[in-house]
């Protein structure tokens, strides 16, 4: 899809490289929050769906489920909902950046507009966990958030269908860390 400028601007479209700008979504998250859930940037999927981890191959919202008691198969509206209900926060390193597809290796590093994840941790006081939704995440992270003052973190298996060297249930092994965290909080 191109995108078209004449009207404004007398161009007849956008350079070729600004068709592949990914521009993320709004945190899923309460005041309450205990837990963030990072990701790096919402693949196509997500886009076209406006929705976090939308991709139906994503075990993210199955992980949920197995952790926390939420219907994989609810609608996306429930979803969210029941995430804050348990205290969880969901939201990408990365605001918005240039990737043709969805693999995180895509991600153009001179492209990266990061998140303010140091407003929404003012927002959300109680997050005492940030938990990255893979290794990307950790390192988008590490690069482009400098945190004040600093939260403990956990780097999780992506949930990304893509990360096809572990099973369901090895993830699920890892993932149960935010459950242990949320019950010891």
């Amino acid at each position: 899809m191109r995108a078209h400028w004449s009207v404004h601007t007398g161009l007849s479209e956008l350079p070729p490289i600004s068709q592949h700008n990914t521009t993320g979504f709004a945190p899923v998250a309460s005041s309450d929050a205990r837990i963030l859930i990072l990701g790096t940037l919402p693949g196509v999927a997500s886009i076209k769906q406006q929705q976090y981890y939308a991709h139906p191959q994503n075990a993210f919202w199955r992980l949920l489920e197995q952790l926390f008691n939420i219907p994989a198969q609810a609608s996306y509206e429930r979803h969210c909902q029941s995430a804050q209900a348990h205290g969880l926060a969901i939201w990408d390193v990365c605001h918005t950046a240039q990737r043709i597809g969805s693999l995180d290796s895509s991600i153009q590093g001179h492209s990266i507009i990061a998140n303010d994840i140091n407003h929404l941790l003012t927002s959300c006081p109680h997050i005492t966990l940030i938990a990255f939704n893979g290794q990307a995440a950790a390192q988008l992270f590490k690069k482009h958030i400098h945190l004040t003052p600093t939260i403990p973190t956990v780097t999780l298996p992506s949930t990304s269908p893509a990360n096809a060297r572990l099973s369901f249930e090895q993830k699920l092994l890892q993932w149960a860390v935010l459950k242990q965290h949320k019950n010891n909080h």
